[in-house]
């Protein structure tokens, strides 16, 4: 029997401003001494009013724009009411009659396959609750109210999603939009953008939906895609053995990967939703919305399109440089300033697009490689980073020009990455220049060919990696400083 998945999503995302959502009180999620970030006002004391934060407002409205959503110009908060320890209101304010935005999408690629438009349903906002802390070996829990009231946008999708790699690819896609936007870290790992999954199995071509089960707080990309694929085996395998997909919420177990069961959910709560009395309806002006829309950067996908375009770039390139967004900025930086170098090197008034992209190919090379190994899997980060994009397209520009060898290039970068030292100025202090006398490489190759018979007799024979190896053999005589074009012609000048 064949089934069918369909899965929804919520996803919770903590906005970055400076005070919580209806309060004064600082929005600091790193904030270690519990108890600190609170006030009357975000601990519901009696007489206490609720102001909106026009900031979180501002940052859901950006979100919208970017995800194609409609915005709601007259809108309203309301009261969600449920009793839960780390909730002091003993209600949430919230939205769901007229949310702020509604009828977005957001297109994905998931696995770099055909790209797949996921429909958003509703977009809104409302506070956080507290957070619960469990000591080990105690018959108590502890309250922390910092996060209480912390501004909340809540995301949820139609069910358009069906599989593990979609529900990632959309994830993955989100976080990367909310932080070009800069309206929030998105950090998964400490909670600052938590995903639940809402996931059912039905045979293919049914219209009705089977039974849902909800997946909670997935805390990380790796989480949401293991957790999903797993839930998938589990409901297939209870429906091929006939048994039936209890309605229930579970959790992920990260060690174990699998997934549990929390609680049975048989039938919607009744959150008795009314309008706040405490906050008047929230009215939106559109030139409010036009200022919002034209302060939007450059977006991801949009990102990714361009530079394909500009720089011919592979995927394998794209995908790292869209991710880390200060590296991306960096790479542009010095492509911009390699291409004055290569026309000054070249005494040219203009460089090739081919010139270019073989240049820009080197430059990507090296950033990815060489780069990432002295970084030792730290974060790229341009402010912490001591070499310029100028000394840095300088350093490219003379590989390029075959003015250094790459075992040259080597040193160089890495006395760069040490000191932000300009190339020129370590090539010359370190006498690492190129070796330019024919006569002296031409006794360096004599010597070479006099030390190896056996590569010598393996090259009369035909076999090509003889050569290379006696290229390699008068590069490490040489320490990396003669040109390997130079070398290659009097080896085979030498012997033929």
């Amino acid at each position: 029997m064949d089934y069918q998945v369909t899965i929804g999503l919520e996803i919770h995302v903590e906005l970055t401003t400076n005070s919580k959502m209806f309060c004064s009180c600082k929005n600091d999620p790193d904030e270690k001494i519990p108890n600190h970030n609170i006030c009357p006002v975000c601990l519901a004391h009696p007489g206490t009013l609720p102001v909106a934060n026009r900031a979180a407002i501002k940052s859901l409205i950006k979100t919208a724009i970017a995800l194609n959503a409609k915005i709601a110009l007259d809108t309203f908060f309301e009261r969600k009411n449920y009793f839960y320890p780390d909730l002091p209101k003993g209600y949430q304010i919230s939205q769901y009659l007229l949310p702020l935005s509604k009828e977005g999408y957001l297109t994905v690629f998931p696995g770099q396959a055909k790209e797949k438009r996921i429909r958003i349903t509703r977009i809104h906002l409302e506070e956080d609750t507290g957070r619960l802390i469990h000591p080990e070996g105690k018959d108590y829990s502890l309250v922390d109210f910092n996060r209480a009231g912390i501004p909340l946008m809540e995301l949820v999708t139609e069910p358009d999603i069906h599989s593990p790699a979609e529900v990632r690819a959309f994830v993955q896609e989100f976080q990367l939009i909310l932080r070009y936007l800069g309206v929030s870290a998105a950090n998964m790992e400490k909670g600052e953008m938590r995903c639940e999954v809402n996931l059912s199995l039905s045979q293919r071509g049914d219209k009705e939906l089977g039974t849902k089960v909800e997946l909670k707080n997935l805390n990380s990309l790796r989480a949401a895609e293991k957790a999903v694929a797993y839930e998938i085996k589990r409901q297939e395998q209870l429906l091929r053995e006939g048994n039936k997909v209890s309605q229930e919420t579970r959790g992920w177990d990260e060690f174990k990967e699998i997934t549990f069961s929390q609680r049975a959910k048989e039938e919607a709560h009744d959150y008795r939703y009314f309008p706040e009395p405490d906050l008047p309806p929230l009215s939106l002006d559109k030139n409010f919305i036009s200022e919002i829309e034209s302060s939007i950067p450059e977006l991801p996908q949009e990102k990714r399109k361009r530079l394909k375009e500009e720089y011919q770039l592979d995927n394998k390139y794209l995908d790292i440089l869209i991710f880390n967004r200060d590296l991306g900025e960096y790479f542009e930086k010095v492509a911009s300033e390699l291409r004055v170098w290569i026309k000054q090197k070249k005494g040219k008034l203009r460089v090739t697009d081919e010139e270019f992209g073989k240049a820009v190919k080197l430059f990507a090379n090296y950033l990815l490689s060489d780069l990432q190994g002295l970084l030792k899997g730290k974060q790229f980060r341009e402010k912490d980073f001591s070499i310029s994009p100028e000394n840095f397209a300088e350093f490219i520009s003379m590989i390029y020009q075959g003015e250094i060898s790459s075992r040259i290039a080597k040193t160089v970068l890495e006395e760069m990455f040490k000191t932000g030292g300009d190339p020129s100025q370590i090539i010359r202090e370190k006498n690492l220049g190129l070796m330019s006398d024919e006569e002296e490489l031409k006794a360096i190759v004599k010597k070479v060919i006099g030390n190896n018979p056996q590569a010598v007799a393996d090259y009369s024979k035909g076999k090509e990696n003889a050569l290379k190896f006696l290229i390699g053999q008068t590069m490490a005589e040489t320490k990396g400083k003669a040109d390997p074009e130079i070398i290659n012609r009097l080896l085979e000048e030498l012997l033929n």
